[in-house]
């Protein structure tokens, strides 16, 4: 694939903004790093997985939906591009399936080991725990307390689980990464980035020496990766985390890297991108925020924060941002809550903070 290179909002493509490496020959990004792209069958149709040279075979970062069809691109690329030689390790920036959905199926036909970070094993693992379990009572009454209908509460129970079907089997096992760690692959350092709340604990790889930041969904050049709340943790800050963990990236990873994202194409401008991403989220916040001038439901707070029409097959995942973005607001104290005897949660704007009890002296 031939360079191309272009520029728009600030961000430079080198192979361009709609660069697609295709299903094939992977594309060298960097000496010993390459580029692949599998496909998906959702409205995000694709990843951006990244293969790294490891001495005698290759390290993995990241591993597609567990799919037949993505099986048979991974045993094209073994019995080609890759010569036959064996996966050293496979390294998951997060859990998301896309991101380790056959992170297993790749450890046991290599017996290799999967690197991931403590919170995002333990928790795929107990998210893929869900699979075929009943919808649990707390689920239901946090999407009640939301404002779901019925019928989007019968909607919720029926695809409850779905999140293990994506994911072979983990390992038993794996091999801890952290945050301010320091990988040798190869003959190279990858310096390990955190970041939260897309995730518990996501994991971007830093190689200084290459000028290379493989992002995983944490920094993107279009879209803004999903910031939720979810039923395990109904008033957790997840927004707070994301915004936090976003600036201190700026802060500590120089702007001339090329950032390798899971979605969409390379691109130079992390600092930009980051700036972006982060007031576009203080701006959603002040639009939500005048949005409460009146008791709303999480439901009708849409309007707020998306502009497209949400439907009863997207409900689920707006919801849960939307519930990030309140909860910041309360987080804040600018934002209050209230249950009706229906078991909904109503809120509203605090008008006054000084005569909030948090703000007493």
């Amino acid at each position: 694939m031939e360079k191309a290179q272009e520029t728009v909002r600030g961000l430079s493509y080198p192979w361009g903004r709609k660069a697609d490496p295709g299903r094939g020959e992977p594309v060298k990004v960097a000496e010993g790093v390459y580029w692949v792209r599998f496909s998906m069958p959702m409205s995000l149709d694709h990843i951006n997985l990244w293969l790294l040279r490891d001495g005698e075979g290759w390290a993995i970062v990241d591993t597609c939906l567990a799919l037949d069809s993505a099986r048979d691109q991974w045993e094209a690329l073994f019995e080609g591009f890759m010569g036959g030689e064996p996966v050293t390790r496979v390294i998951c920036t997060h859990m998301h399936p896309d991101h380790v959905g056959l992170a297993g199926w790749l450890c046991e036909r290599f017996g290799c080991e999967l690197w991931m970070s403590r919170a995002e094993f333990l928790m795929c693992r107990s998210l893929v725990s869900d699979t075929g379990r009943d919808a649990p009572e707390a689920g239901i009454g946090f999407y009640r307390a939301a404002g779901f209908n019925e019928q989007q509460l019968s909607d919720y129970v029926k695809r409850f689980g779905g999140f293990g079907r994506a994911v072979h089997r983990l390992p038993d096992g794996y091999r801890r990464i952290r945050g301010g760690d320091t990988l040798r692959i190869d003959d190279r350092y990858w310096q390990l980035v955190p970041g939260s709340g897309h995730s518990p604990e996501h994991i971007a790889l830093y190689c200084p020496a290459l000028k290379l930041l493989i992002s995983g969904d944490q920094v993107l050049p279009r879209i803004t990766p999903n910031v939720s709340v979810f039923p395990t943790e109904p008033n957790g800050d997840n927004l707070r985390d994301w915004l936090l963990s976003s600036a201190k990236i700026r802060e500590t990873v120089p702007d001339d890297v090329l950032v390798l994202p899971a979605h969409e194409a390379p691109f130079y401008g992390l600092h930009v991108r980051l700036t972006q991403i982060i007031e576009g989220h203080e701006r959603d916040l002040d639009r939500l925020w005048e949005h409460l001038a009146e008791p709303r439901r999480a439901v009708d707070c849409f309007s707020a924060l998306f502009k497209r029409t949400i439907d009863d097959n997207s409900i689920q995942l707006a919801i849960g941002e939307t519930l990030a973005h309140l909860n910041c607001l309360m987080g804040r104290r600018l934002v209050q809550r209230q249950r009706d005897a229906e078991g909904v949660d109503w809120y509203s704007q605090v008008t006054d903070i000084f005569e909030d009890e948090a703000w007493s002296t």
